[in-house]
């Protein structure tokens, strides 16, 4: 069921989606070498705690996961980039590092993700986060009313083909509200034109991700860990977008380093990143 939200259901999840960015561009300044992934889920965890927000991935159990899922955020290096399980693992240099969160707010969901890389970077991993973040940007850009799912999916697929990725269609975006996941599914490839008409008030999750050399995926023993099968680079982009009027609404956009300082949360960027 399809469930499109009204201009006042779309501030709320605003209010939940600048929490996520916020907590996210804290995490990527956090992500340095020889920290912890446990460090960041700590002050993922302690930040929910504070605002009063619930994890929409504690207790999280779908069919494909060997659940239930017992973090708030998913962290996955180099050729992991789906569901990556926090661990004790310390970053080392030059590691590709996906953060993907989603939380609720008074009752209304936000999901997203992005992907940075610690210490010093090598061009090609900047080069496949570079790609995630222009298929994100170029899937929101036709996010408006009266297009199709289509047209979404498509203009990621195109992006993809523009750098020379594959695409896997088993993960993609989502629908989301009330819960993180709803209807619809939006594959990351696909053709403009076809499925579903976008009308003002539907919310969903844009979330593209490639590996560089294959669409093929595999599962780590943990159950929840998704990899690239032939042991490639990863990187993922999303943001949760409104479909309204007068066009899409990211509603969740990270702050930039002015705006984290000025809220009294001195940046340490120690991580290479093109872009928010």
């Amino acid at each position: 069921m399809i469930v499109h939200k009204t201009p006042q259901d779309i501030e709320r999840m605003h209010v939940t989606g600048q929490f996520v960015g916020e907590v996210l561009a804290e995490l990527g300044d956090l992500a340095a070498v020889g920290v912890n992934l446990m460090d960041l889920e700590h002050h993922a965890r302690r930040r929910i705690k504070e605002r009063g927000a619930e994890s929409c991935y504690w207790d999280y159990a779908p069919s494909f996961g060997k659940g239930p899922f017992r973090n708030v955020v998913c962290l996955s290096v180099n050729d992991a980039v789906l569901h990556g399980l926090p661990h004790s693992y310390k970053l080392r240099d030059g590691d590709l590092l996906t953060m993907d969160m989603a939380v609720t707010v008074d009752g209304w969901a936000a999901d997203s993700a992005h992907s940075v890389v610690v210490g010093t970077p090598a061009e090609e991993d900047l080069r496949l986060i570079e790609a995630t973040e222009v298929a994100l940007e170029a899937a929101i850009k036709v996010a408006v009313p009266d297009n199709r799912l289509g047209d979404i999916s498509a203009a990621i697929g195109g992006v993809a083909a523009e750098y020379g990725y594959p695409v896997n269609l088993e993960f993609g975006g989502h629908g989301i509200g009330r819960t993180m996941h709803e209807d619809l599914h939006i594959p990351n490839d696909g053709r403009p034109g076809r499925g579903w008409k976008l009308r003002p008030g539907l919310t969903i999750a844009i979330e593209p991700w490639f590996a560089a050399g294959t669409n093929k995926i595999v599962f780590d023993p943990d159950g929840w860990t998704i990899r690239s099968a032939d042991g490639s680079r990863t990187a993922h982009s999303e943001h949760t977008v409104a479909v309204t009027e007068s066009g899409p609404l990211v509603l969740t956009r990270r702050p930039q380093k002015n705006e984290q300082s000025n809220k009294g949360r001195a940046p340490r960027k120690k991580s290479s990143t093109p872009g928010r």
